[in-house]
């Protein structure tokens, strides 16, 4: 499949889960019998899911700091969406270069979002800190 394509099915799992907050697991069982994933694949999704919500906090202070006057209840879902999972890479994946998840998460933004997102993305996620600062994972407590 590719990692781009997976990082797309992350990304619209991470959408659909902003709707349908209970019970993460069987969301994500659900999307995995209706999307059938290469093994490779599957991990990706299930690392990068599970990776944002244990940092959801963590994530979601990075955005609002970067996004200058908005809250995270103003940003579109599906852009939200996007910046989630590509901070995610940003700060916990050491396997994902820099560039390559602003760059990745730009072309979902104007795939999947408004005319603007590419540009309101890509200035937030130029913003967040490179991973090689040696962010370690947060346990989703604070």
């Amino acid at each position: 499949m590719g990692r781009r394509a997976s990082r797309d099915m992350a990304m619209k799992l991470l959408y659909q889960m902003e709707f349908q907050r209970d019970n993460i697991e069987e969301q994500k069982k659900l999307f995995f019998e209706e999307n059938s994933l290469p093994e490779k694949d599957r991990a990706y999704v299930n690392d990068v899911v599970d990776g944002v919500y244990i940092n959801m906090e963590y994530v979601d202070n990075l955005i609002e700091t970067y996004s200058k006057g908005w809250k995270i209840s103003r940003i579109s879902k599906v852009d939200l969406s996007i910046m989630r999972l590509s901070i995610y890479e940003i700060c916990f994946r050491k396997d994902i270069p820099y560039s390559v998840s602003v760059n990745e998460a730009v072309e979902l933004a104007k795939k999947y979002s408004s005319e603007d997102a590419g540009s309101f993305v890509n200035g937030i996620l130029s913003k967040i800190p490179n991973k090689d600062s040696s962010v370690e994972q947060h346990d989703g407590d604070g």
